[in-house]
């Protein structure tokens, strides 16, 4: 009962509102999802395959005049979205690379964003 009374100074860097380390640095500690996840306590996180949406559909050759298809596999500045982010099969992001191209070069997407 004693201990539990007497209360231990804190730490100047512990008081301190703002500091500069990375996630665990905080006064929470590490958050569940970062580097060390899958531990005790640690949220599992399942992530779902990603399926090529041409397959699926069974579409074979992607047309350069659907600019709403294409838009979708453009970032906002004008990028081409890499297959890793939009699950798109090799053989398809191949093909959508060549269509958003040929859009750009007859003026129906934009080669970059307007600022």
């Amino acid at each position: 009962m004693a201990d539990e009374t007497t209360a231990t100074p804190a730490t100047p860097a512990a008081a301190a509102p703002h500091s500069t380390g990375g996630p665990s640095s905080g006064p929470r500690g590490p958050r569940p999802g970062g580097p060390g996840a899958g531990g005790p306590g640690g949220r599992k996180f399942f992530r779902r395959k990603k399926v090529c949406k041409f397959c699926t559909e069974k579409i074979d050759a992607i047309p350069y005049r659907d600019v709403r298809l294409l838009q979708g596999f453009v970032a906002e500045r004008g990028k081409i979205v890499p297959r890793r982010l939009t699950g798109v099969c090799t053989t398809h992001q191949r093909q959508l690379s060549v269509a958003i191209k040929q859009a750009r070069n007859i003026a129906l997407l934009p080669f970059a964003a307007r600022f």
